[in-house]
Order: structure tokens, then sequence, then C-alpha cells
């Protein structure tokens, strides 16, 4: 099975076009395959796996985990439409305190592949969507953290009163 693997604005965030086959009965999408994402130069091992439903305008982010129970994630929307955004924060990266986005949707059978050491957050773009993850790691409660989703240059033309309590990009101290 061959899978569309491909480079956004930061090199170590991937999008992946994955597999879809449409007939008369509707729609298969295959969302995850290990080998064919080891030929891409993705090795991922899935821990956990979980999804939200948010409605239109709701932003969810920037979260991730402190190591050493950080993680990489694939993502991906069976319902509606996400702009989905990724921070690296890591601090020997060229690309440290910048971002990429992309636009998933089931209409697009895109995911994204977001290494250890970024954030990650999307703003719903649809009157409803269904946001999977796939985790390498387990969720840690001690290790979840964040960064201001206004603080590191995205005009998400919203707000999330949840995600006000974090840091600010300018103001964090980097475990990455």
């Amino acid at each position: 099975m061959q899978l569309d693997v491909r480079n956004t604005a930061i090199q170590d965030v991937k999008t992946i076009h994955q597999f879809r086959s449409d007939d008369y009965r509707g729609s298969f999408v295959k969302t995850f395959h290990a080998t064919a994402l080891q030929e891409q130069g993705i090795t991922f091992v899935l821990k956990e796996s979980f999804y939200s439903v948010s409605v239109n305008h709701v932003i969810r982010g920037m979260h991730f985990h402190h190591p050493p129970y950080d993680h990489a994630k694939i993502i991906y929307c069976t319902h509606g439409k996400i702009l989905d955004v990724a921070l690296d924060l890591r601090k020997q990266s060229d690309t440290y305190g910048q971002f990429t986005t992309c636009e998933l949707s089931f209409d697009n059978h895109t995911a994204m592949y977001i290494p250890s050491g970024f954030a990650h957050g999307f703003l719903t773009l649809s009157t409803e969507a269904c946001t999977c993850y796939l985790v390498s790691g387990e969720y840690n409660s001690g290790a979840d953290d964040g960064i201001r989703f206004d603080s590191f240059g995205l005009d998400w033309q919203n707000e999330s009163e949840r995600d006000l309590s974090f840091t600010t990009l300018e103001h964090f101290q980097s475990p990455f």
C-alpha cells in the first residue's frame, strides 16, 4: 500500500495522504499502516488512541507532554474539518518557535504526523469535527502542559478560554 507522505514547512512534521477507496457502498480509509510509514521514514509505535468532537470555531491547544512522557502524534478527521497546528518546541532545532498548519478533513483524507518536541492544537472549521489522535505514548497528567495559543504568531481569529492559563512561548523554558 502506497502512502503519500509530504514535508510541511517544518521538515520533521509530515502530512500523510491516506489510502481511500470510494464505491457505491461508501468510503474506506486506511488511517494507519506501520510498514508503509516506516518506508517513508516515520517510525511510530501506537500506545494510545482517542478522539475529540468539537463544534465550530473551537480551539484545542497548544498541548504537549514533558519528557520523559513526550510523544509523537498522528492526527486525522473522520468528520468535519480542522486547521491542525504544530509548534516546534525543540530548543536545538533551526525551526524552534515556528509553526506549520494543515487543513485536515474527511474529504481530503489527510493526516498530520507530529513528532515529539512539538505542541499541538487545532481550530474547528466546520459545524462539528471529529478529530482522531494516534499517540506513541500514554497520557500522564503530571507531564501534561501547553503553550498559549495566542503567543506564537498564528492568527486563530478566535480565543480559547481553557488554554489561556498556559505560559506564552516567550516565557517558556523548553525541556526538549
